[in-house]
């Protein structure tokens, strides 16, 4: 009998499989399509691994985190949707304001990206603090986000999001 271990990581690696197939929008479409291929699940431990692979959930379905560090065209989407202005509190800290509901996902998006400027993240239901480690850090975060959300096709208002706060 398979320990534990082996059938949390093969339910794992087939969730990241299927939702790399195809659109889910559902914990319980997960479950159906995981005893599908023969692999037992309940709602409760898809709910645990997505948490733990760090699966977000999208207007479309749950998304995997990048293989790369790169964004791809749909997290690039994922800012220019929800992101409505960026702020300064500090010379340490980017705040980042979204549609309600939003902030934990392009927090999640910010997190993966790898930017060096990024020390850490800490979102709430439409803010997000960005914690960096210097000011001209904080400068070039603010500057790569800015510039990201111009060249956002699905941002209507592309280079309008607001900026507040000091200019140096």
């Amino acid at each position: 009998m398979p320990a534990e271990a082996d059938i949390r990581s093969r339910r794992r690696e087939a969730v990241l499989e299927i939702i790399a197939e195809r659109p889910v929008e559902r914990q319980e479409q997960l479950v159906e399509l995981l005893r599908a291929r023969g692999i037992e699940a309940t709602q409760s431990s898809v709910s645990r691994d997505l948490k733990a692979l760090g699966v977000a959930k999208l207007e479309d379905g749950y998304a995997a985190p990048g293989r790369s560090r790169g964004a791809n065209d749909r997290e690039l989407t994922l800012l220019g949707e929800f992101v409505r202005q960026i702020d300064t509190a500090g010379a340490h800290l980017a705040v980042v304001k979204t549609a309600t509901g939003a902030a934990q996902r392009v927090a999640v998006y910010l997190d993966r990206t790898g930017w060096p400027e990024i020390v850490g993240t800490l979102s709430g239901d439409d803010s997000i603090f960005v914690a960096t480690r210097s000011a001209a850090e904080q400068r070039r975060l603010i500057a790569r986000l800015r510039a990201q959300l111009d060249t956002t096709p699905s941002n209507p208002e592309s280079g309008r999001v607001g900026h507040r706060g000091p200019t140096r």
